[in-house]
C-alpha cells in the first residue's frame, strides 16, 4: 500500500508541474494539449480526471442571425417548419430525389448487365420435380414390372370376347394413376418449351402457373376423351370390350408420359435443340396413335370388317380431340402471354 501512495503521489506532482508549467498560455486548451501533460503510461481513468478537472462543458448558444442564403432582390423563404404551410411549399419535383437526401438508396452503380435467360436447369423446383418423377417413376416401374410386361405381351393379340384378363391390383391402379398424371406434367413441360421458344418468353403469371394450367388443360384432355370413349362405348358395345379397352387406354396414355420422360432430361440439362424435341415429340403423338388406332380395330372392329364406320369413329374420338386440345392452348398463350 505504502510504494502504490508513493506513486500516486509522485504521478500527480509531475501532473501539477506540468499544468504549473503552462499556465502562461494564454490561448484555448485542446484536449490534446491536457492530455499532454500526462506521463505515456497514464491510464483512461487518470486521463478522464484530466480532462475534467480544464473542461467544463457550456451552454450552447445557437446563432440568431437571420438567413440570408436566398435570391437577390427576393423575400427571405419560409422555414419549412412551419406547419401552416401548404403541401407544394414543403414538396417539389426533387424532394424525394435520392441526391438531395442521402439516407435514400441511390440505385445500382455502374451498368447493369445482361439478365441470366430462364432455363429449367437453373430452376430448383421444376428440377426437384423432374427428380421425383424419376425416382418416382422408378419404384412404380419396380413394383409394376409383371403388370407391364403382361400388358406389352398381350398388346398386339386379338382378345376373346370372355377373357378380360386379369385385373390390376390397387398397388397397381395407383401406380398407374401416378403416371397418367406424369404424363400430363411432362407434356405441359414440353409444351412450355415449345411456347416460350416459338410464341413468347413473356407471360403474365410465374412460369409455375403457366406449367399448372397446361397440366390442367392436358388432365383435363385426357379426362374428357376418356368420358368420351367410355360413354360411345358403353352405347355401341358390351361391358367386357369396354373393360379390355379401358385398360389398354390407361396403359398407352402411362407409356407416352414416360417415352416423353428422356427427352425432357435432354431437353432440361443436355442442351438438347427445341426443333429435335418437336420432332421427338411429334413421332412420339404418332406412333402412340397408331397403336390406339390398332388396338381399337382388334377391340372392337376385328370381327366386323366395318373399316369406314371404324375410321369415324377413330377420327371423332382421337383426331378431333387433339385438335380441340391445340385450340385450347393456343387461345390460353393468348390470355397468358404479355402482347408488346
Amino acid at each position: 500500500m505504502s510504494v502504490l501512495q508513493a506513486d500516486s503521489t509522485s504521478f500527480l506532482s509531475d501532473a501539477e508541474q506540468n499544468v504549473a508549467s503552462v499556465q502562461h498560455h494564454s490561448h484555448q486548451l485542446t484536449p490534446c494539449e491536457v492530455l499532454s501533460w500526462l506521463p505515456k503510461n497514464a491510464t483512461p481513468e487518470e486521463q478522464d480526471s484530466m480532462i475534467q478537472a480544464h473542461f467544463s462543458p457550456q451552454p450552447v448558444h445557437w446563432s440568431s442571425c437571420p438567413d440570408t442564403l436566398h435570391l437577390p432582390g427576393q423575400p427571405i423563404g419560409h422555414s419549412l417548419r412551419d406547419v401552416s404551410l401548404p403541401t407544394y411549399y414543403k414538396e417539389s419535383f426533387f424532394s424525394k430525389d435520392s441526391l438531395f437526401h442521402p439516407e435514400l438508396p441511390g440505385g445500382r452503380l455502374g451498368v447493369a448487365g445482361d439478365p441470366i435467360p430462364y432455363t429449367i436447369a437453373g430452376d430448383n423446383l421444376i428440377t426437384s420435380i423432374l427428380l421425383g418423377c424419376f425416382v418416382l417413376g422408378a419404384i412404380s416401374i419396380a413394383q409394376t414390372k409383371e403388370f407391364i410386361l403382361r400388358q406389352i405381351k398381350k398388346f398386339f393379340y386379338a382378345p376373346r370376347n370372355t377373357d378380360t384378363g386379369i385385373r390390376e391390383t390397387s398397388v397397381e391402379m395407383q401406380f398407374q394413376f401416378f403416371f397418367l398424371l406424369q404424363t400430363c406434367l411432362l407434356l405441359a413441360i414440353t409444351y412450355f418449351f415449345f411456347t416460350r421458344t416459338f410464341l413468347s418468353e413473356t407471360f403474365i403469371i410465374a412460369n409455375y402457373g403457366v406449367i399448372g394450367i397446361y397440366s390442367l388443360a392436358f388432365l383435363l384432355y385426357f379426362s374428357l376423351k376418356g368420358i368420351a370413349y367410355w360413354f360411345v362405348n358403353w352405347v355401341f358395345f358390351d361391358k367386357k370390350k369396354n373393360e379390355q379397352w379401358f385398360r389398354s387406354f390407361s396403359f398407352l396414355t402411362a407409356a407416352e408420359g414416360a417415352a416423353q420422360f428422356p427427352m425432357i432430361l435432354l431437353l432440361s440439362f443436355f442442351g438438347l435443340s427445341m426443333e429435335s424435341a418437336v420432332i421427338y415429340t411429334m413421332i412420339v403423338i404418332i406412333l402412340f396413335k397408331l397403336l390406339t388406332f390398332y388396338k381399337l380395330y382388334i377391340i372392337f372392329f376385328y370381327k366386323i370388317g366395318a373399316f369406314v364406320q371404324f375410321f369415324l369413329y377413330f377420327c371423332a374420338l382421337e383426331v378431333v380431340p387433339l385438335f380441340a386440345l391445340r385450340g385450347v392452348l393456343l387461345m390460353i398463350d393468348n390470355y397468358l402471354k404479355i402482347n408488346f
